[in-house]
């Protein structure tokens, strides 16, 4: 069973926000140098260390790299804020990349970034913000968010109801639920999800997508880490969800004031971007990914590669009970290519 210890590494984004490093304590040899864990929205680092008998980070460890995983402001161990893509690409990524050479005393670094961790990491990578990344692994969204169609009536005509009465939303409220409005959510979420998930999974499901259940296979988890993850979501800003609708409504990214669109100019990073979809993801739906693969795949053609896996979802690629058999190997093979 996986029983890691961190060392905690405080950082300043370039804008002053208060982020941490965890680095991950192991004996073995870190012979093949950093890599950076980046986690979604309304999560932490902790979401790449699910109770399975081996996580990602075990692998990562065994395979001689350096792991540190971020805390960018959107963590659930940062205080609540109001984030959007653009403020967390132009100050978390960059400093945190900085801290991360700066620690393990290197001039490069590779990474592994998910969803919401993934999209602003890219705004960064595409701006040249952070040119000593070598190598990033994606996984379910990155420049061109593709959703279901049931989840852009959810972000088009839902999330502005739900502003009336709230700044954000919050998961957890599917197992404490402290005031009227969140009593409100819960009987909405409770009255509409009848999978076979925790309330906090159903909860995750109303927030995050158009299916029962939306980020993960059942199938895929064992019981132990659906358990688990109910402590591991917490309250994301409206404000975020109205920033990513822009891009949804274009087809990739644009800036949160609408002026500037990321993937419509050639990118000013050297990285090789490695992109890992869910065919059954009903956030992002794999064609996010696909879309991606092939802005990339024509400005610098056979360099990138793409993985589309057909019996999973979004967040169990890496929470999966097979996915060190499965996903894993590939992405470790990958960082090491």
């Amino acid at each position: 069973m996986s029983n890691h210890t961190f060392d905690i590494i405080p950082f300043k984004a370039l804008d002053g926000f208060e982020c941490n490093l965890w680095r991950l304590k192991h004996t073995g040899s870190k012979h093949r140098g950093p890599v950076i864990l980046v986690h979604g929205a309304g999560v932490r680092a902790n979401i790449f260390n699910p109770p399975n008998k081996i996580n990602l980070l075990d692998m990562l460890a065994d395979a001689g790299y350096d792991v540190f995983l971020e805390n960018w402001r959107a963590s659930t161990e940062l205080p609540a804020n109001k984030w959007d893509l653009d403020v967390v690409a132009k100050n978390d990524h960059p400093a945190a990349i900085q801290k991360v050479c700066e620690v393990s005393n290197t001039k490069n670094c590779k990474a592994i970034i998910h969803c919401q961790g993934s999209t602003s990491f890219m705004i960064s990578a595409v701006l040249g913000l952070i040119p000593q990344v070598t190598t990033i692994v994606t996984n379910a969204v990155s420049l061109h968010p593709v959703v279901p169609s049931w989840s852009r009536v959810k972000l088009d005509v839902i999330l502005e109801m739900a502003s009336v009465i709230t700044t954000y939303l919050n998961p957890r409220w599917g197992d404490l639920a402290p005031d009227f409005r969140s009593k409100f959510f819960k009987a909405l979420v409770l009255s509409t999800h009848f999978e076979k998930d925790t309330t906090v999974g159903k909860f995750v499901s109303f927030i995050y997508g158009s299916g029962f259940p939306a980020l993960w296979e059942l199938e895929n988890l064992n019981n132990e880490t659906k358990e688990w993850i109910r402590n591991e979501f917490g309250p994301v800003p409206i404000h975020f969800f109205r920033h990513i609708r822009k891009g949804v409504h274009y087809g990739s990214l644009v800036s949160v004031d609408g002026t500037k669109r990321y993937a419509d100019a050639k990118p000013a990073t050297d990285a090789r971007f490695v992109f890992f979809a869910g065919k059954r993801n009903k956030c992002f739906k794999s064609k996010s990914q696909e879309n991606s693969f092939n802005y990339f795949n024509k400005a610098k053609p056979d360099y990138h590669k793409l993985y589309v896996y057909d019996t999973y979802s979004h967040l169990d690629i890496f929470l999966g009970k097979n996915a060190h058999k499965e996903i894993f190997p590939v992405m470790i093979e990958e960082l090491n290519a």
